[in-house]
């Protein structure tokens, strides 16, 4: 098997020019970085993460969190931010906080030694936790802003102002709102988002629920004694369920009330036929998010930036004009 020694002979350079080349090709010229590169190839040499670190003092590594892995939205999100860290030459590891700011707070404690950098999908951690992380190491945000943080958030508020002028649109005047998970960062700005939309609706704030099955479900009666006739739900899941018990209960949709959610579960390779919902790049967002990440690490830059991320109203059969008043 080649070594590094091996290379570095055959290429006529050193062998920290070697490695440079290989996990730093930014610090040597174009034309050793293609020489080193090519005997490399030419001799099988596959260079040893290890002896990377000890010369550039990194990893490869790096983290990402999510809340939960039940929840579909982040099978795009990890598949987007996957495929950046393959790009970028990292590998990419994918830690579960379960929603919990302590875990999430260990978690940045117990790797901060053994990656390059941390990106971390709606984080809960009080923001001066979040700021000395950032701090500490390289940090990039999904779904939450922080200042002096890199972030990259998907604009849902926005997009539930279309879903209140839509529903308003239709003649509907109370709504109800399933709230995300409590100390949720967008859960509140998706709330004003709807009621500014609507200022001429009512807008009942229900909630919080995780973004769970069951919460959905747990939350139909909720909805039916609110005597709304129009539901925006924080996530697809909480609204799965919702569906699911409405329809045992022998609640129609969009007949006795209609039916909108947040996010689209079609990203994440789920179908809903027929629900209003904001389609979402979920996929980019992910990308996104690790490409700064990368760019904080190569640059060795603390600078904070941000990119919003738009989103698309997807108005399907799920909505439609109030019920009549009876009688």
């Amino acid at each position: 098997m080649a070594r590094l020694e091996d290379v570095a002979r055959e290429a006529g350079v050193s062998a920290s020019t070697v490695s440079r080349a290989l996990s730093r090709p930014d610090m040597v010229s174009e034309a050793t970085r293609s020489r080193v590169v090519a005997v490399a190839e030419a001799l099988g040499y596959r260079h040893n993460a290890a002896a990377r670190a000890l010369v550039t003092g990194r990893t490869g590594l790096l983290a990402f969190s999510v809340p939960s892995l039940a929840n579909p939205f982040y099978a795009p999100v990890i598949a987007g931010a996957q495929e950046a860290a393959e790009e970028a030459g990292c590998e990419l590891i994918v830690v579960v906080t379960n929603g919990s700011p302590a875990r999430e707070q260990a978690l940045f404690d117990r790797l901060a030694e053994r990656v390059d950098g941390f990106a971390a999908a709606a984080p809960l951690s009080l923001s001066p936790l979040l700021t000395d992380v950032a701090r500490r190491l390289p940090l990039v945000t999904l779904n939450r802003r922080v200042r002096g943080v890199s972030s990259v958030v998907i604009d849902t508020p926005s997009g539930l102002g279309e879903l209140g002028v839509h529903l308003a649109g239709l003649g509907h005047r109370r709504i109800a709102y399933l709230g995300g998970p409590e100390g949720s960062w967008l859960d509140p700005r998706r709330l004003r988002g709807l009621r500014e939309a609507a200022p001429d609706c009512e807008v009942r704030a229900l909630g919080p629920y995780p973004p769970e099955f069951e919460a959905g479900s747990r939350a139909a009666q909720a909805v039916i004694d609110s005597g709304c006739t129009a539901v925006v739900a924080y996530s697809s899941t909480l609204l799965l369920g919702l569906l699911h018990r409405m329809t045992m209960l022998g609640v129609t949709t969009p007949q006795d009330v209609s039916l909108a959610c947040a996010d689209d579960l079609s990203a994440a390779g789920l179908t809903m036929p027929d629900v209003t919902a904001l389609h979402v790049p979920a996929e980019e967002a992910g990308r996104r998010t690790v490409e700064r990440l990368v760019h904080l690490v190569s640059t060795g830059s603390h600078e904070a930036g941000h990119r919003l991320l738009r989103v698309e109203l997807r108005a399907r059969a799920s909505t439609g004009r109030p019920p009549a008043p009876r009688g």
